[in-house]
């Protein structure tokens, strides 16, 4: 075993970050679907012959889990059948992918032919077959109403094409677009391959080994040592999930029972709801996801994101709890129990670590279009990520971030571009800005939300709904205020008004209807009375909070009849009323 050079340590981790965010500029690049090339919904990742994680840029956190589980399944699956120039597709939930319309690519690595490792890249697909275009039915049942299932195989194998799979497989997705797609990723995993070998072939094979393996150890201790510095004990906390898409007014209580002993942490949510026979499920990579990115909120952002920062982390997801759905239930929302899991623990651990544990932040109550464009005779689909994305729940000495989006996508599914949007669909956006109000108040406010109306440009246009954000508003923590709830209504031309529910399918859209979407803000945290005066004053004037908001959560008084803040008035009220708390 070659010397440690911690110094070459720091250069494989840097190597391996590097390689990873340039496949994922590559992907940015050349993939056609708005879902990839503008919100980035995907992951790109290097993983070793182990299918340990060497590096992973997870533009959306949600995939933080999603690719190395799956590596080291077809590295026991494929054992001696692995080759050079193989290129693997895989989305099977049932074997340990995250969401049916996830769909992984991933490439073997060779050095002399030695196998290295494996570079990957997991992407939203805008199509992956199913009963609904789209991918999401909450009409579903079972995996077969929602998605072509692709259990792990070889579209090439040792560099050619094996064509047959291949048009098998696309003959079941609607959309010539994902074909593109899906190329691009291997283009991905083939950047990635190249530069992990020019690596190697630089510093050694026997270096190359040593060093990874240091780099695993010594990311460990550092989150060990995170681990740390939370008190021991037995944590808990729960959360709800609403509506199941086939019985109204159905709940699931997320659980969660948190050990933490030492260095070791143990996330245990055998308590949790039994899975439905509806939508509304998780699969365990999904959830495992989620506690990971909710745990990596709380602790030293530049911790390197490799297998040594997962190994000091225990999941325990029992089969058959709506977390970890038995074959062959339907589980395409599991993602997006992502919100409820993570307020479970940010409401167990917040007694103990209560400056690194965020108030709510808002759920997901999202649109799916779909139709055929009518000046281009073309289908399209679209996930509305322009009006989905609420406000973040603020932080201790922080506020929440406005307009950032669910937890499980925060900071990575952007803002479509309004001129691509209207170019890419038949519609116009009619208003898309920030929400007065519509974060919970706070010494620390939560983030904004959003208001967006669309008018829809195409007849026959199918809408489906999917979340329960408009089911509870997101929590406010330690004397904060919670925020509003989100709602989705259509305007008929005719002058109906529809509200669908939070798992719907709306077909046979007119044109000219108008879509209107409140995205609620994020949770406030602290006595909103301890939050400085002159900045509540600024926010009023800037119209981010109303004279009634100021007023009756922030304690601003106004001269009568006027809408001046009266200053000195307002200091003695906040203080006396502090004095009573």
């Amino acid at each position: 075993m070659q010397k440690v050079d911690q110094i070459l340590v720091s250069i494989f981790q840097r190597s391996f970050k590097a390689i990873t965010d340039e496949m994922s500029i590559s992907l940015t690049k050349t993939t056609r679907s708005p879902i990839l090339c503008e919100a980035k919904d995907f992951v790109t990742g290097l993983y070793d012959e182990k299918g340990q994680i060497l590096e992973q840029k997870e533009n959306l956190p949600i995939l933080s889990f999603s690719l190395g589980p799956v590596c080291k399944m077809l590295i026991e699956k494929y054992a001696d059948n692995i080759y050079p120039g193989d290129v693997i597709i895989h989305n099977d939930v049932f074997s340990l992918g995250n969401q049916n319309n996830d769909v992984a690519i991933f490439k073997p690595i060779f050095f002399e032919d030695t196998l290295i490792g494996w570079s990957a890249a997991k992407g939203h697909q805008a199509d992956i077959g199913g009963a609904v275009q789209g991918g999401y039915n909450p009409n579903a049942t079972e995996i077969w109403e929602e998605a072509l299932r692709i259990p792990a195989v070889k579209i090439y194998e040792k560099g050619e094409l094996r064509k047959d799979v291949w048009d098998l497989i696309f003959a079941n997705i609607r959309l010539s677009m994902v074909q593109e797609d899906i190329k691009a990723q291997i283009g991905a995993c083939s950047l990635g391959e190249r530069r992990l070998e020019k690596v190697v072939e630089k510093y050694g094979i026997d270096s190359y080994r040593t060093h990874k393996q240091a780099l695993f150890d010594a990311t460990e201790k550092m989150m060990r040592a995170e681990i740390r510095t939370i008190p021991n004990g037995v944590y808990e906390g729960e959360s709800m999930v609403y509506y199941d898409g086939k019985h109204v007014g159905s709940t699931f209580p997320i659980k969660n029972h948190i050990t933490v002993n030492d260095e070791d942490i143990v996330f245990d949510f055998s308590k949790s709801s039994p899975q439905t026979n509806g939508f509304v499920n998780g699969t365990y990579t999904s959830s495992c996801s989620a506690i990971t990115l909710t745990f990596l909120q709380m602790v030293d952002p530049n911790i390197p994101h490799n297998e040594g920062m997962v190994k000091p982390l225990e999941y325990i997801v029992p089969e058959g709890t709506i977390l970890n759905a038995s074959y062959p239930a339907a589980t395409t929302f599991g993602n997006h129990l992502c919100p409820q899991i993570a307020d479970s623990i940010f409401k167990a651990l917040g007694p103990a670590i209560p400056k690194r544990v965020t108030a709510g932040w808002n759920h997901l109550l999202c649109s799916l279009f779909t139709g055929m464009h009518p000046l281009k005779d073309q289908k399209y689909v679209d996930i509305c990520f322009l009006g989905m994305k609420g406000g973040s729940g603020a932080l201790h000495g922080v506020d929440g971030y406005d307009h950032i989006g669910m937890i499980d996508a925060s900071g990575g599914v952007l803002d479509q571009d309004y001129e691509m949007y209207e170019q890419q669909t038949p519609h116009r956006i009619i208003k898309h800005e920030y929400l007065p109000d519509s974060a919970g108040a706070g010494q620390w406010r939560g983030g904004l939300g959003v208001e967006t109306e669309i008018m829809l440009g195409a007849d026959h246009t199918k809408m489906v709904v999917f979340g329960d954000g408009d089911k509870q508003g997101a929590y406010g923590l330690f004397g904060g205020k919670g925020s509003i709830l989100n709602k989705i209504e259509l305007n008929y031309p005719d002058g109906q008004q529809l509200i669908p529910m939070s798992k719907d399918i709306i077909d046979d859209i007119p044109q000219g209807t108008i879509y209107h979407q409140i995205a609620g803000g994020g949770g406030g945290l602290g006595n909103p009375l301890n939050r400085p005066l002159e900045l509540v004053i600024k926010e009023f004037e800037n119209g981010i909070i109303s004279k009634k908001e100021a007023e009756k959560n922030y304690g601003l008084i106004f001269y009568q009849n006027s809408s001046i803040p009266d200053i000195e008035k307002s200091k003695k009220f906040r203080n006396t009323q502090n004095r009573k708390a």
